[in-house]
């Protein structure tokens, strides 16, 4: 495949691309200043927000057509609603066009809470702080988006609620839209499996639009 992953720099977007890469699929790193030395990655300068910019891209640097796949996973700091959402509806606009199926990396807030599904992540202190709000609630408006955008063939994937680099594994339990916690009670991932989990489901998509991962243990043979 050709995966193109917008974010390329970003925690996510970086891992999305070594896993992708080691797996023998030809990646276009897209960011502001993208830079790599591996043979199957070509570096590309693009704003997200430029909307030809993107779609020249993902059609001029392909050999053989269009890239395959795009993942999103860009985010601001401090949290930038607007531009997320934008940059997200520009993406499926373009993807549709072309036939592209789009994977986002979004936030854990838009996932219903694990003993309250009435209630969204976003809107349980008990997994988002008063000062993270805001960054729950531009993961809730970039789903919405999504979620609006008929035209476009898109999965959103939602991290745990703690995401931080880490050890690449290769286990992960995977959920639809309710947030996942392991056999300890924790609601973690790390980085590099969060992209195991991504490639996985670019190279086999799921039926489900809005999913989840969590870290699991590797179960000793019996």
């Amino acid at each position: 495949m050709t995966i193109a992953v917008l974010g390329a720099t970003g925690m996510v977007g970086s891992r999305v691309i070594t896993e992708a890469s080691a797996r023998g699929h030809h990646v276009l790193a897209l960011s502001r200043k993208p830079a790599s030395k591996d043979p199957n990655v070509t570096p590309l300068a693009v704003e997200v927000s430029h909307a030809h910019a993107v779609r020249e891209a993902l059609t001029g640097s392909v050999a053989n057509g269009t890239a395959d796949a795009v993942v999103l996973t860009v985010r601001t700091v401090p949290v930038d609603e607007e531009f997320l959402v934008g940059a997200t509806r520009t993406v499926l606009d373009i993807a549709a066009r072309l036939g592209i199926r789009v994977l986002v990396v979004g936030g854990a807030g838009a996932l219903r809470s694990p003993d309250r599904h009435d209630l969204l992540v976003a809107d349980n202190p008990a997994y988002v702080s008063p000062e993270l709000k805001t960054v729950a609630a531009a993961g809730i408006a970039q789903l919405r988006t999504c979620q609006a955008h008929t035209g476009a063939d898109w999965a959103y994937l939602s991290p745990p609620a703690l995401l931080e680099p880490g050890e690449r594994t290769g286990h992960y339990r995977r959920g639809t839209d309710t947030l996942l916690t392991s056999d300890e009670g924790r609601s973690w991932i790390s980085a590099e499996d969060l992209a195991v989990a991504v490639v996985d489901e670019l190279e086999a998509p799921g039926p489900e639009h809005h999913i989840t991962v969590v870290h699991r243990d590797k179960r000793p043979s019996a």
